[in-house]
């Protein structure tokens, strides 16, 4: 097993005061079969009560409203995960797999990761994309994913800042640049071409002394699960031509990146705004003692767990909140 500590540090500068903030989060790990989340902490100034609750898709949020002036946000998730060894994933199904597959979704409830999204979406660009891949059903779905991972690895070049956080996948797909978050719509969009349900991932990569992946090492990342009867749910890393496994850190799943962003909300004012974020993910053999690396002045206010209530609403809110695009 594998235990890793993650500090995540978004800061939003205003230049003139607002007047009041609402932010939800989805910072904190999923706890599933092979990853538990040890330990979270969140961390908030200005100071403010903050609240927590599961979406429809077992998804940790937390949200909380600033109401006094202020000219800055700041917010620190830290977390303590452990992974579990993931099952080898064979290099092939059988022939019946295809069938199988069909069955499969005829008997249960997969039509949200089936049908088109917000980011998701099918366009000419894209449908001259499955044809230049020849993406049609063949072989078997687990072989045709893991052929897809690799080949969209080779299209896209990784390019940070080359699109922005609500740039439609035909940015990427035409220019063949992008990050994470373009590559892993891209693939989304095309596994449901194929009847292949197919789900956003949000999360983080860590990055050993022997690990070069392309993705940026100090922000979030983005990948890709497919369902594959009989394996259940895989991931699919397409940005480093990976399988998702012990060094990917599940935060959140959804249709695609509007379902899942780190941060989301609305303040009430007229100004401009910078987005500063840091990640840092470190690793070991032996359950961490998460040191208080980051400095956290004595008045921010740490989430208290187990709170349940709903989100608040603000109706003469001026302005959404930059959210973070995912490397």
């Amino acid at each position: 097993m594998h235990f890793y500590s993650i500090r995540h540090l978004t800061r939003f500068r205003y230049a003139n005061s607002i007047s009041e903030s609402i932010m939800e989060t989805r910072m904190h790990p999923r706890s599933d079969s092979h990853q538990q989340c040890l330990s979270f902490s969140l961390s908030v100034s200005p100071r403010c009560r903050a609240f927590t609750y599961r979406d429809h898709l077992g998804n940790n949020v937390h949200h909380f409203d600033i109401p006094g002036e202020h000219t800055q946000l700041v917010i620190i998730a830290e977390s303590v995960v452990e992974q579990q060894p993931v099952p080898e994933i064979p290099e092939a199904l059988g022939p019946e797999a295809w069938n199988e597959l069909d069955e499969t979704i005829r008997a249960g409830d997969y039509w949200e990761m089936l049908l088109p999204s917000t980011f998701a979406v099918s366009s000419p660009a894209l449908l001259a994309l499955a044809d230049q891949l020849e993406l049609r059903r063949r072989d078997d779905p687990l072989s045709l994913v893991r052929e897809l991972n690799q080949r969209l690895f080779g299209y896209f070049e990784y390019v940070p800042r080359h699109t922005r956080v609500d740039s439609p996948i035909d940015d990427a797909i035409v220019s063949r640049k992008g990050v994470c978050q373009d590559v892993a719509h891209t693939m989304i969009a095309l596994l449901r071409h194929v009847g292949i349900p197919a789900r956003y991932v949000s999360g983080y990569l860590y990055r050993g002394t022997d690990d070069h992946d392309r993705s940026t090492p100090d922000a979030t990342h983005a990948w890709v699960d497919a369902f594959l009867p009989p394996l259940g749910w895989v991931g699919f890393d397409p940005t480093n031509n990976l399988l998702a496994q012990q060094r990917h850190i599940r935060t959140a799943i959804g249709r695609d990146y509007a379902d899942v962003p780190p941060t989301h909300g609305i303040f009430r004012g007229k100004t401009g705004s910078d987005l500063y974020v840091a990640v840092r993910v470190e690793a070991g053999d032996r359950l961490p003692e998460l040191e208080q690396k980051t400095p956290i002045p004595e008045d921010w206010s740490v989430l208290v767990e187990n709170s349940q209530e709903p989100p608040a609403r603000l109706s003469p809110a001026r302005k959404l909140q930059q959210m973070q695009q995912q490397q």
